[in-house]
């Protein structure tokens, strides 16, 4: 028990650390930008799957309509799992901890992950299984990784909570994807059986 304890608070302090080298180092200039994005996460990452349904269902596009399903779902099930492990895990904010960080907004919910870089990581992760281009995976990730980012020059988050919910959103899609594939080959086995003479 003492082991734990000494390694929980070693682990805390280079996560500190950690925090107050990109807090404390931050370009300034850019704390709108990083408002903005940090901001945008809700907007973009509904925008996505809504935006794959509308071309499918218009379109009559089978395989639009189903990636959009599986980013809707993987979004989902990483926004249950995050605010769930919020819950579980209690982790104050840097700024109830630490006086010297000042965030950007004042949160109410525990620190433990980063539901912003969850979500994000969640919808670039979905992104790229369904359409493996470099010109989708590169962007996707790099508006994920800068979300995260945002959340520790915000003073939101500790780096270990962006790192789970990067993490947690990455698994969660992953899975997601999984199932879906799992899904349609079940649905057109039992087809193939039906249609059998």
């Amino acid at each position: 028990m003492f082991l734990f304890t000494a390694r929980s608070a070693a682990g805390q302090d280079r996560d500190i650390e950690w925090l107050r080298d990109v807090y404390h180092h931050r370009n300034t200039s850019l704390s709108g930008t990083m408002k903005f994005l940090s901001d945008s996460y809700i907007p973009l990452n509904a925008a996505v799957p809504i935006g794959q349904l509308i071309y499918g269902y218009a379109s009559h596009d089978k395989q639009s309509v189903q990636n959009g399903w599986q980013t809707a779902g993987g979004i989902a099930v990483t926004a249950v799992l995050a605010e769930a492990s919020k819950y579980i895990v209690d982790r104050k904010r840097p700024y109830e901890t630490y006086s010297d960080i000042i965030p950007y907004n004042y949160e109410k919910d525990a620190s433990m992950p980063s539901g912003h870089t969850a979500v994000c990581f969640s919808t670039a992760t979905s992104l790229s299984l369904e359409y493996p281009k470099w010109y989708i995976i590169t962007p996707s990730f790099l508006y994920a990784t800068t979300i995260a980012y945002s959340r520790l020059y915000l003073g939101e988050h500790y780096p270990s909570d962006v790192l789970v919910g990067a993490l947690l959103g990455a698994g969660s899609s992953y899975l997601s994807y999984e199932g879906m594939k799992w899904l349609q080959h079940r649905k057109h086995k039992k087809q193939h059986v039906t249609n059998e003479p």
